[in-house]
């Protein structure tokens, strides 16, 4: 019996609970829907450190997926700082804002830096989610297409 491997993606955010969050699930759920053999994953690189999440998963997020026919894992797992090995698992590492990101990785995984694609996708202190959710979805149908190709 053949077993097909799977590339994974992973995307990355400050906190792991809004943006890098709704991108792993949104990537999740096309990915089955066009058979591609691709999953995704996210964690975050500052964990924590803005004390505003609260919860598994941004209420928000939680909303458009819902309203997107998205199911989720119950009980929700809660956000995760990155760790080097999983940027190594990663076959594709995506974070969800150069502008934010960018530092947060050369300070703490300076070698991986250069090795992501960033994104520009602002968080809510820039930005509502009516403009941002459909910003990465946007950007995810953009990555799927490019992944088929390959």
């Amino acid at each position: 019996m053949s077993q097909v491997m799977e590339n994974t993606v992973l995307f990355l955010c400050t906190g792991n609970y809004y943006r890098s969050r709704f991108a792993e699930h949104f990537f999740n759920a096309v990915a089955v829907k066009e058979g591609l053999c691709w999953r995704a994953d996210s964690r975050g690189l500052a964990v924590g450190r803005s004390g505003k999440n609260v919860g598994p998963l941004s209420v928000l997020a939680i909303q458009v997926m819902e309203e997107l026919g998205i199911r989720l894992d119950s009980p929700l797992r809660f956000p995760v700082q990155v760790k080097e090995d999983d940027l190594h698992r990663s076959d594709l590492i995506v974070a969800v804002k150069e502008a934010e990101h960018r530092p947060l990785l050369e300070e703490q995984f300076s070698f991986w830096a250069d090795r992501v694609e960033y994104w520009h996708v602002h968080d809510l202190d820039f930005a509502t989610h009516e403009d941002t959710l459909p910003h990465i979805q946007r950007e995810v149908l953009g990555l799927v297409r490019r992944l088929k190709v390959r």
